[in-house]
């Protein structure tokens, strides 16, 4: 007898089978302007591409008749021992996606063991955030602005609310050029202009939502141009040295890492001013189009600085076998973001959730299928990089 049908958003949520499931349901709960703000990177997004792709390229080279009725996950980053190595990276404007976002994401988070990382141009605080989530592992992440004042006031704040991890970023120097975002006109918030009547129509449960939540505001940044091109340009320090480093670490008193490293050259420069970790990203390809591809780069960075200093990855990882690539090939964890916000979109807190057992599952049954027993056993000569 055939299934019924799936109509609620939960249990659709619950139904889906992997990222790209939840990527196409959140592709029909949110106007196409939110949507393309989370999908789209910059320029003709080749950079957000090959860092896909790269990961399409693994081929693992499993062993077999080893022991793998248990295949843990957890791992150690910064001293402190996760669920698994995913740490869910910064993103802004996170409650235009959904009405309880940064909380939803800190919660599901804290119910995973995983980080949660908030960004600057988050629209939740730091406090709301710990309120949220306060058995979590919360982290905070700085764009260093033009205003030394208040740089220090956000340090302060995530410091108060009980943040122990720094995750500076380094690649936003101006604002990338993201097209999707100038064709649509997005503004943040977004607004109702142009083509937005229609949009309403055909979303009518996202802007159901946002008309009767609480106010789309920046957390820690005001009066600000309401586009995003605007508002970087206006706020960030393209001026920042590696030198600003002194600076902050003498006011942060937790970790300290540098996110947006695309050189090695770069690296062993951090590595030797003494950053507790380096996050080797292209911003998700929102930043700078062709720039380098994170998983090619990744091995040459730890063999140059892995000794020193944790490396992450950032950029591309969509499943548990991503990751397990990403650790295979010398990252301490990866960092997620794009993949937990389709979940966010499609779902809302139960989105986050799905992905992260998703992406919990998927890295169990790869260890299982490797022949290895647990990810901490994971080498390099289980995996390559098929044409490299």
């Amino acid at each position: 007898m055939p299934g019924r049908p799936r109509w609620s958003r939960a249990a659709r949520v619950a139904a889906a089978a992997d990222v790209a499931d939840l990527r196409l349901l959140a592709r029909r709960r949110t106007p196409r302007m939110v949507f393309d703000y989370v999908d789209g990177a910059a320029e003709g997004e080749r950079s957000m591409a090959r860092a896909v792709e790269a990961f399409d390229r693994v081929e693992f080279a499993p062993h077999v008749l080893r022991d793998v009725a248990e295949a843990p996950t957890s791992v150690e980053i910064l001293g402190r021992r996760v669920a698994m190595p995913v740490v869910l990276a910064p993103t802004g404007f996170t409650r235009m996606m959904h009405r309880e976002g940064e909380r939803a994401v800190a919660r599901a988070a804290e119910r995973a063991a995983v980080p949660y990382t908030l960004s600057t141009m988050g629209t939740t605080t730091a406090g709301d955030v710990a309120a949220a989530a306060p058995g979590g592992w919360n982290w905070f992440q700085l764009y260093v602005v033009r205003d030394r004042g208040r740089n220090l006031e956000r340090l302060e704040l995530a410091s108060d609310a009980g943040m122990d991890v720094l995750v500076v970023t380094v690649d936003v120097p101006v604002a990338g050029a993201r097209l999707r975002d100038v064709r649509h006109g997005l503004t943040i918030p977004p607004s109702l202009r142009w083509r937005g009547v229609l949009e309403a129509a055909r979303h009518p449960a996202w802007w159901f939502d946002f008309l009767t939540g609480e106010p789309l505001t920046f957390a820690t940044v005001e009066g600000a141009p309401d586009d995003m091109a605007g508002l970087t340009n206006l706020m960030f320090d393209p001026s920042v040295t590696v030198a600003d480093l002194e600076w902050i670490r003498s006011a942060w008193r937790g970790k300290l890492l540098v996110k947006g490293v695309q050189r090695v050259d770069d690296a062993k420069e951090l590595a030797a001013v003494g950053v507790d970790g380096l996050v080797v990203s292209n911003h998700g390809g929102r930043q700078l189009d062709r720039s380098a591809t994170p998983l090619e780069l990744l091995p040459e960075v730890v063999e140059a600085v892995g000794d020193r200093t944790e490396v992450f990855l950032d950029g591309g990882v969509r499943s548990g076998a991503d990751v397990a690539a990403a650790v295979a090939l010398g990252a301490r964890a990866c960092f997620v973001g794009r993949a937990y916000l389709y979940g966010l979109m499609a779902g809302g807190e139960r989105g986050v959730t799905r992905v992260l057992d998703l992406l919990h599952a998927e890295l169990v049954r790869t260890l299982q299928l490797l022949g290895v027993g647990g990810v901490e056993r994971l080498t390099r000569d289980v995996v390559r990089l098929r044409g490299s």
